[in-house]
């Protein structure tokens, strides 16, 4: 019997392409925050704790992988993550949330699984604030730790990239924020991987490339045939803004337990 799967979020970038690659192996159900769109996807507003249990006990699905986020907005973020983890905590389903570097400053550069939160902006707090409830409520969940997800169209580092060349937004790429980017295709495999296995816990899951943002924008531009020499480059230090600066999720784990290969960003930008 082919096994449900719930994925929230399902309009963005990374939920679209789960929803996508979920197709060979699962049914799957999408949610959006939207009006419901063409793909059909069900209306669901994660600040609002029942209808996450309405929906969850309608769909009854094998497994949630809850992506949906709002960059802006706590309650979204933090309390919609808590809502989802109560709702699969009672119905028994597995969970599988999407968490980020962000939730680290970037003062020890190197993080494995075991690394507590040290945030430094209301981002990576409230994705902090998710974790610490998903694993609360939910113990048996697996939460992915994860960086830059880029590949298709819709990346923001490739918008931001084009943007920037296009004169239609103003700013820098950063010099001293260094990320480990992930393709977004094998970040979706190998949460559907996750979500049909046992795992519990954190997993860092990046692609092995470490890359500050300035360079990342060139190699963008240059696999886009954009002219890299119009990027305009930038620090943090310089901008005034208080962001993690090096931050490099160490992923030894998720490479020895996954079948899903995480391609680093120099190959897959290769051309």
């Amino acid at each position: 019997m082919t096994k449900r799967i719930l994925i929230t979020g399902a309009t963005g970038h990374l939920g679209s392409r789960i929803a996508v690659r979920a197709a060979t192996g699962w049914s799957a159900v999408g949610t959006c925050f939207s009006s419901p769109d063409r793909q059909g996807n069900e209306w669901l507003d994660v600040r609002d704790p029942a209808a996450v249990r309405d929906l969850i006990e309608r769909v009854r699905p094998d497994a949630v992988i809850h992506t949906a986020t709002g960059r802006d907005d706590w309650r979204v973020m933090a309390d919609g993550a808590a809502h989802v983890a109560v709702a699969t905590a009672a119905m028994n389903v597995r969970l599988i949330h999407v968490s980020s570097d962000a939730i680290f400053s970037g003062d020890a550069v190197d993080y494995d699984e075991s690394a507590l939160p040290d945030p430094v902006y209301r981002y990576g707090a409230a994705k902090a604030a998710a974790e610490t409830a998903v694993l609360a409520v939910c113990p048996d969940a697996a939460v992915v730790r994860t960086s830059l997800i880029l590949g298709g169209t819709r990346g923001q580092h490739e918008t931001l990239t084009r943007d920037l060349l296009a004169g239609r937004r103003r700013g820098a790429l950063f010099t001293d924020m260094i990320r480990k980017p992930v393709h977004v295709d094998d970040l979706a495999d190998a949460l559907l991987e996750l979500a049909a296995g046992d795992y519990r816990g954190v997993l860092n899951v990046t692609g092995p490339d470490a890359i500050d943002r300035y360079e990342l924008g060139v190699l963008t531009a240059r696999r886009e045939g954009l002219d890299p020499s119009r990027l305009p480059a930038g620090t943090i230090a310089g901008s005034g803004l208080r962001l993690p600066t090096d931050v490099r999720l160490r992923t030894d784990r998720a490479v020895s337990l996954l079948r899903t290969r995480l391609r680093g960003v120099r190959e897959f930008l290769a051309g």
